[in-house]
């Protein structure tokens, strides 16, 4: 899915995944951006290969927000300003008075030279100071192709139409201000042409109003910057998104509940080959609403936990999803599939689980709205106290008006559905043993697995098994 091309685009869409949309307007806003880009092939290409011509740094917005930050030096101290006007109006009225006569060619011959010997000083200083913000500036010029492409675009979604307003405010065109800027930054590196800088400085301190000009330039812009970067990393994220969305035709766009409600025909997991990956349905609404899913290892238990919570993700995000129909509740996802040991933190895996489930207890008891995807929980501890553990947990879940699923090859969860049968439902990827053999359908089945394969496959192996 990552096609971005800044840094300020791969953050925001690591932050797309870590901190996806819980609203539905923000969602559809997302989503019919997204739709937009998907369509629009030429201008997510060109905006690729334009950014691609510059390898960015992490440290760029950071590194442009500090010289945002520090305090012209030229610009705030009126002797300069005075230098700036009196260098060229003495030089000038020593040649006028050549001119007429009344001086001979030597004085303004002189000032110039006395003027040119006193710059020296003056070059050394704007040398250190031009140093320090030459790489930034160079930043900015880099980027400016990106806002002009951005700014010549016709958009319709609001999310788009926005991203372009920050680059068109009060008048104020970004890709144009970078023009102005690339143009001061030129004429000031003319400096490196040391026969002609020291005539120019003789005549009117030529380096000193180049470099008030790009402060000049930045007192009149800087409000705007801030606004400018966080156009390229929105736009870059969303082309990266619409990307994804144009590569997978097959995906579609899942309709939003307004209700707890996670409903889907023919889910897939989207990273699984199309032609060997089974599909799935999903039916849950209303809260409490807990599916428990039983089966044999191997059946697919893991793989539809993750199929449900991955596309659940992408919808959040306002993005396609694989699947032939898909309507959800955009609650926060919460999983435990993956809990492991911290030798830093001095933390087993048992104890790193308690304490993500310690997490999902508090949240609901906040009354955040959750949507809850556990793998086999409590495998740190022995089975007695495991099954009377999550059963607990399971039943705490369902009283604290949860949504989601849980897979476990604990049968005896199962029984949670005796007492809450309105809330709770079983199903299962069960192992078909014909004989000898051993097959898997990995189609979704109402109900308690009946067949376990441990031992089959033990036996199968050559382990004896009495």
């Amino acid at each position: 899915m990552n096609r971005t091309v800044t840094t300020f685009g791969k953050k925001l869409l690591a932050g797309y995944f870590n901190c996806p949309f819980d609203k539905e307007s923000d969602i559809y806003t997302h989503q019919k951006a997204i739709q937009e880009l998907a369509e629009n092939v030429g201008f997510r290409q060109e905006y690729r290969i334009l950014g691609l011509l510059y390898t960015g740094q992490p440290s760029d917005g950071e590194e442009i927000m500090q010289w945002k930050e520090t305090k012209n030096h030229f610009n705030n101290r009126p002797r300069y300003t005075a230098i700036k006007w009196l260098v060229p109006l003495i030089n000038l009225s020593f040649i006028v008075l050549a001119v007429l006569g009344f001086v001979s060619y030597t004085v303004p011959c002189l000032s110039v030279f006395v003027f040119m010997v006193l710059s020296i000083g003056l070059s050394q200083y704007i040398t250190k100071v031009q140093s320090s913000f030459d790489k930034k500036l160079h930043i900015l010029h880099t980027y400016g192709q990106l806002f002009e492409l951005t700014e010549q675009q016709t958009f319709h979604s609001e999310e788009l139409l926005a991203i372009q307003g920050q680059l068109k405010q009060q008048h104020v065109v970004a890709s144009s201000a970078i023009k102005e800027l690339a143009h001061s930054m030129n004429a000031l590196d003319q400096r490196n042409n040391i026969f002609v800088t020291a005539i120019l400085n003789g005549l009117f301190f030529w380096e000193l109003h180049q470099i008030m000009k790009i402060e000049s330039w930045k007192d009149k812009y800087v409000r705007y910057l801030g606004d400018w970067i966080d156009s390229i990393g929105k736009m870059d994220a969303l082309c990266s998104l619409g990307t994804y969305a144009f590569n997978n035709p097959s995906f579609t766009y899942p309709t939003l509940a307004a209700s707890p409600c996670y409903r889907a025909e023919g889910l897939k997991h989207p990273l699984m080959n199309r032609d060997n990956c089974v599909p799935n349905d999903i039916d849950m609404k209303g809260a409490p609403c807990f599916n428990i899913i039983t089966g044999a290892n191997m059946a697919g238990k893991s793989t539809y936990l993750r199929t449900v919570g991955i596309n659940h993700l992408l919808g959040t995000m306002g993005m396609p999803v694989a699947a032939v129909s898909m309507e959800f509740y955009p609650a926060h996802l919460v999983t435990s599939l993956r809990t492991n040991d911290s030798l830093t933190d001095n933390e087993s895996y048992f104890f790193a689980e308690l304490k993500r489930l310690k997490m999902v207890i508090d949240k609901l008891q906040r009354g955040e709205q959750l949507f809850i995807i556990l793998d086999e929980i409590l495998r740190g501890t022995n089975s007695v106290d495991k099954q009377k553990g999550s059963y607990s947990f399971l039943k705490q879940l369902v009283l604290l008006n949860a949504t989601g699923l849980i897979a476990t090859h604990d049968l005896q969860l199962a029984h949670l559905k005796d007492s809450f049968p309105e809330y709770v439902n079983t199903q299962c990827f069960e192992a078909d043993i014909t004989g000898d053999v051993l097959t898997f359908s990995y189609k979704l089945r109402n109900g308690v697995a009946q067949n376990m394969n441990a031992c089959f496959l033990m036996k199968k192996m050559g382990i004896d098994i009495e």
